[in-house]
């Protein structure tokens, strides 16, 4: 099934403890698109760049199966750059620079060959942008997953509730929630966030994985303890792209594929955190991806007699 991705395309500058990068590709739609690829071959990209976004940058995108008709191109205009520098920890970061450029005015257009797409994924943008978004599409795709954060709970907080009606699923981590919700249980936040619209809610909880809840239901999917981890930028987008990109394979929205997707996004986002930006993420096997689900599998799995 066709997967419509709307979000930033960018460049990111990065300091971990392990090493700094000049510019490279980054942006949340870049890692979501890039990490559904491996699942979906129908995968549409919306965004924006201005004339100084490389063209092989594109070219690596078009090399995943990714359709890049929806990117429009500002010739005279500079690409959207975060520029930030971690912590020891690595849970933290400080923002260095931020400089909105094109992304600025982003007026998102949904080609015609996009609409009539079952899997929309919102990628982390002004709400007011994810709502025009659902109302420029046809007809009302079968899924609708947004992502968001904190900013536009600090700063566009009325919008953001009212792209929240409108979408199926939302995904954020556990500071976000507790302050979206205003409760300190995840369980309580769970409930209260979902009954401002979305039917199901993820919540990330970095290196201590993620948690599914719908209705009454709760699954808990544990990370992976990997020996390295270089740079987690992008992590929780290649865990959305991984997620939607499995339920778009599969066609299937039920709770008990919902639980599979949570698996598949976390090893997708595993393998992110392993080297600098997309790095890691462009050159994946099936093989590989196989072989890190079951790891998770193995993680988790046991019996009681």
């Amino acid at each position: 099934m066709s997967l419509l991705t709307v979000g930033s395309v960018a460049f990111d500058a990065l300091e971990t403890p392990f090493g700094k990068t000049d510019k490279i590709i980054g942006g949340a739609a870049t890692y979501i698109t890039l990490s559904a690829s491996y699942f979906t071959k129908d995968n549409n990209l919306v965004a924006v760049v201005g004339g100084d976004f490389p063209k092989e940058m594109i070219t690596l995108l078009q090399d995943h199966g990714i359709n890049t008709e929806g990117l429009e191109i500002v010739q005279d205009g500079k690409t959207f750059f975060w520029s930030g520098k971690y912590h020891e920890d690595m849970n933290t970061r400080d923002t260095l620079v931020t400089e909105l450029n094109v992304m600025e005015h982003f007026d998102p257009t949904i080609p015609d060959s996009y609409q009539g797409t079952e899997f929309l994924m919102l990628g982390n943008t002004v709400p007011a942008t994810q709502k025009l978004v659902i109302e420029r599409m046809a007809k009302r795709p079968k899924l609708i997953m947004l992502d968001t954060m904190n900013l536009w709970m600090n700063i566009a907080m009325d919008d953001l509730k009212e792209v929240l009606k409108m979408v199926d699923l939302i995904t954020i981590n556990d500071e976000e929630a507790r302050q979206l919700s205003g409760e300190y249980s995840l369980r309580k936040a769970a409930k209260k966030i979902m009954e401002m619209g979305p039917k199901t809610l993820i919540i990330k909880k970095g290196e201590h994985g993620a948690l599914l809840f719908q209705e009454d239901r709760i699954f808990f999917a544990p990370a992976l303890p990997l020996e390295e981890v270089f740079d987690p930028t992008g992590a929780g987008d290649v865990f959305a792209g991984g997620f939607i990109g499995y339920l778009a394979s599969t066609n299937d929205i039920s709770f008990e594929n919902m639980k599979r997707g949570v698996i598949y996004g976390s090893a997708m986002a595993s393998f992110c955190v392993e080297k600098f930006g997309t790095e890691r993420l462009v050159n994946l096997s099936r093989e590989e991806i196989n072989a890190r689900v079951q790891e998770f599998v193995n993680l988790s799995s046991f019996e009681i007699q």
